[in-house]
């Protein structure tokens, strides 16, 4: 196992899943959920990004060209369906328990694509493709990456208990514009991916 590839999965997992940054989505996400379902929303969701990212890992090259996509498609198709979610987060829409809506946001939007978005399935197809004789080292950085990740959004209802019914009404409203500010960050790189490069 080569440690210095392991330690450089862990690091770009961790930092493009960015579990902190996730945590107040993951509130407004969950609005209305006991601990006990919100815990297993976050399992679920950690396993569906751990299976994609591995997945894409293994075979993200050959399911990309064999679908003719690039990844300047994956990321505009990432960045609207994030700009939806940050336009229903700014509407109020998701103040109804995801619970009574039917919805599963385990897999989008948590796994996919704010656990694991273009860019964090690039860098395991990149690290994959630099070190074929590491593979292991990639496979247990994913797997490193994700598991501090949940323990990261376990603290979601400790600070869920914090802020009370006001301060998650402000960080909807206020995430809800961030979140469109990176869909449309995450959309225009895949724009000019696919036009102008």
């Amino acid at each position: 196992m080569d440690t210095s590839i392991l330690i450089k999965t862990f690091v770009a997992v961790f930092v493009l899943a960015d579990a902190v940054g996730n945590i107040p989505i993951l509130l407004v996400l969950t609005k209305g959920m006991e601990p006990q379902q919100r815990n297993k929303v976050i399992d679920k969701a950690i396993l569906v990004a751990i299976v994609v990212l591995l997945l894409f890992a293994w075979a993200g090259q050959f399911i990309l060209s064999y679908l003719d996509v690039s990844m300047g498609s994956l990321r505009v198709a990432g960045g609207l369906l994030l700009l939806l979610i940050s336009l229903q987060m700014l509407q109020g829409e998701l103040d109804t328990p995801a619970i009574d809506q039917q919805r599963d946001v385990a897999i989008t939007p948590l796994a996919l694509p704010l656990l694991a978005g273009p860019g964090t399935l690039t860098s395991v197809m990149l690290l994959m493709s630099e070190s074929p004789s590491s593979h292991l080292s990639v496979v247990v950085g994913i797997i490193a990456a994700m598991f501090v990740s949940w323990l990261i959004l376990r603290q979601a209802n400790l600070i869920d208990g914090w802020i009370g019914a006001e301060g998650e009404v402000i960080i909807t409203q206020l995430l809800g514009f961030l979140l469109a500010a990176l869909a449309v960050e995450i959309g225009s790189a895949g724009i000019k991916e696919l036009f102008l490069s």
